[in-house]
């Protein structure tokens, strides 16, 4: 998951990995507690720092599992808040691809770069700030080697588009999005389906994606696909900051 979304500014220190992007989704400016810290506190504070010298806020993404507990101990006594609760959703291999719903016929159109277009549409649904964050996302995504699906309404505008991140023979989908006026037509199954098959033509083994806690709707979606949840993680923060897009 890291790989699929890789931070420009990073540095690890071996037991934790601070991620930087100029404040473009709270996974690129988070630090990733790879391992846990012989001291907590001591740790902690050396994160502020490194944060506060890129004039950033301190974000923890803490995944639920036992080597959260010493670090979620020293952020619950320092008031850290906790949001974004995430489901990490893994569909095994040998499982194909869903059949589309009745009565969608857009075509799918692949690619192994982001248009403009796709772009456009993505940053409209999910991104927050304007053509320079929209820069870092588009850094972040060209990291890793993609698959990016579009799929026109029947004016051929853009509706809906996908991405496929392909890391050591596993693909993680990301940046579902789907604009107002199309939505419930059926059309980010279609995505999703068309990035699966293009994953498993690519030698993709096994696929995982992120869906927020509270989308009931998108979990569906992804249930429907084969997808079944494997872990969760959330969001531990120093105090409110301005919102960041992105899970």
């Amino acid at each position: 998951m890291d790989r699929a979304w890789p931070a420009p500014d990073r540095e690890d220190t071996g037991g934790w990995v601070m991620r930087a992007a100029g404040g473009v989704t709270q996974r690129a400016n988070s630090v990733w507690p790879r391992e846990q810290a012989e001291d907590h506190e001591s740790a902690v504070r050396a994160a502020t720092q490194w944060y506060r010298s890129r004039r950033l806020p301190l974000i923890f993404q803490v995944f639920d599992d036992e080597r959260s507990t010493g670090l979620n101990a020293v952020l619950d006594v320092q008031r850290f808040t906790r949001q974004s609760e995430t489901l990490i959703m893994v569909r095994p291999d040998g499982a194909l691809p869903g059949t589309p719903r009745d009565g969608v016929a857009n075509d799918v159109e692949i690619s192994e770069e982001p248009s403009e277009e796709w772009l456009r549409l993505w940053w409209s649904v999910d991104g927050r700030g304007g053509d320079a964050e929209l820069e870092i996302a588009r850094t972040i995504l060209e990291s890793c080697p993609s698959v990016y699906a579009l799929v026109r309404d029947s004016d051929g505008a853009p509706a809906a588009v996908g991405r496929l991140a392909l890391v050591e023979g596993r693909g993680g989908i990301y940046c579902m999005a789907t604009t107002a006026r199309h939505r419930r037509r059926g059309l980010g199954r279609q995505v999703l389906d068309a990035l699966l098959s293009a994953g498993s033509h690519r030698g993709v083994s096994e696929f995982w994606l992120l869906v927020m806690a509270s989308n009931a709707g998108a979990q569906a979606l992804y249930e429907g696909a084969g997808f079944a949840e494997h872990s969760r993680y959330l969001y531990r923060q120093a105090r409110p900051q301005r919102a960041l897009s992105g899970c």
